[in-house]
């Protein structure tokens, strides 16, 4: 029997499933639909290379058109699913079409947030989530553009790093009290706050957007404080919501993302779902999870295509995260919650170091700055439950693997 599997979705997940399905031999007909007029590409480069212009569009996507005309697969690019007939497996497109399916996966991912203040909708405000929101944002890039970011996240500061490069004004405001506020300590935040002033890029926290001014276009961005900012471009960095439009409409399971189990199966057995969109339940960490992190919907991708084949794949990976600002790589292993003692390895002064997350001593999250060494034996060492010596985590002469309770 010829069997179809319906990929909804070209992100990372979507490239990656399609990948997966035939590196595990399905022979049957893959089809992929995808809401972008564009092949399936990568977004990282967004905020850096390619919003910078040093990137080509042709160097964006995962894969050229050969790769999917050689793995056969039908590809429905700028085409939406409007809903799932979950009972009868069928597909129903916005162009009338109805396909017939065996397994479906969402890889739908995740949705920018909006502002919502008078003058939100001026022309000149932006998100940065496609190739055609950093199109539209480099488009008005010139040498005496104000720019005007809101969010301190890792998008607005990867962002201002970029306006800097070019040699723009940038200006980043952050609602919180401290840049990347959610998801890195105290010492990490001040350390990129001190790199972005270094740079030039004027930050201001607490910060709360009350509206946005202009004619005809953005002319000015105005806080809550009664601060003033003025912008020829404002990027609004706020984060993202789990796209379920589809989930809801097909009667699938939803909270806070498509409820997946540990195998990337959704309330129905018949449809799985991977990436941003989902989530998901963490053997590791005994909770549910919902991510926004390439590696996870690659992972997740993965095992859901090895489940749709008919294996028996459990979806238990300590997540990981990064951001490229200026010269300064920061990488994110693990998840804090729950933590009881941080320990900071090293002078953040010196230009390299990390910051350790315990839980009565077992590591459950590392975060280092230009520290590649410090990263990759954490990874082995929270994966496996590792309990660390306070005192001899704090030596950086000691290597990491040397710092066992």
């Amino acid at each position: 029997m010829n069997e179809t599997f319906l990929i909804i979705g070209g992100g990372q997940s979507g490239s990656q499933a399609v990948d997966s399905l035939r590196r595990e031999g399905f022979d049957g007909r893959l089809v992929l639909v995808g809401e972008e007029q564009e092949l399936p590409y990568q977004r990282p480069p967004l905020s850096k290379k390619y919003l910078a212009g040093e990137m080509s569009d042709d160097r964006l996507p995962f894969r050229h058109r050969a790769f999917y005309e050689e793995h056969r697969v039908d590809l429905r690019l700028g085409t939406r699913v409007l809903r799932l007939d979950c009972a009868a497996r069928v597909a129903e497109l916005d162009g009338g079409e109805r396909i017939r399916y065996d397994r479906a996966l969402l890889a739908l991912g995740a949705a920018p947030r909006r502002l919502a203040c008078p003058g939100a909708q001026l022309p000149g405000v932006h998100v940065l989530r496609s190739a055609a929101d950093a199109a539209a944002i480099r488009a008005r890039f010139s040498p005496d553009a104000r720019v005007v970011i809101v969010g301190g996240g890792y998008i607005g500061l990867e962002t201002a790093a970029t306006c800097r490069h070019l040699g723009l004004s940038a200006t980043v405001l952050e609602m919180a009290d401290r840049v990347m506020n959610r998801v890195v300590a105290p010492a990490v935040s001040a350390y990129f706050e001190r790199a972005h002033r270094a740079h030039g890029v004027r930050i201001d926290c607490g910060a709360r957007v009350a509206a946005i001014e202009g004619r005809d276009r953005v002319e000015r961005v105005i806080c809550a404080d009664g601060s003033r900012h003025d912008a020829d471009i404002v990027i609004v960095g706020i984060g993202a919501t789990p796209v379920v439009d589809l989930a809801l409409a097909s009667g699938l399971a939803v909270e806070d993302g498509i409820l997946v189990d540990e195998r990337c199966r959704t309330s129905d057995p018949s449809v799985f779902a991977a990436g941003d969109c989902t989530n998901h339940p963490s053997p590791h960490y005994g909770r549910r999870l919902r991510l926004e992190s390439v590696d996870n919907a690659f992972e997740q991708a993965k095992v859901a295509a090895s489940n749709m084949v008919g294996k028996d794949v459990i979806h238990d990976r300590v997540p990981w995260f990064w951001s490229d600002q200026y010269q300064h790589k920061l990488l994110i292993v693990g998840l804090s919650a729950g933590h009881d003692r941080v320990v900071v390895r090293g002078e953040p002064d010196s230009g390299a170091f990390s910051v350790l997350y315990l839980r009565d001593r077992e590591l459950i999250v590392l975060e280092s700055v230009d520290d590649s060494k410090d990263y990759m034996a954490a990874r082995k060492l929270i994966a496996s439950r590792a309990r660390i010596d306070p005192a001899r985590a704090q030596d950086r002469h000691r290597e990491l693997k040397d710092c066992l309770a």
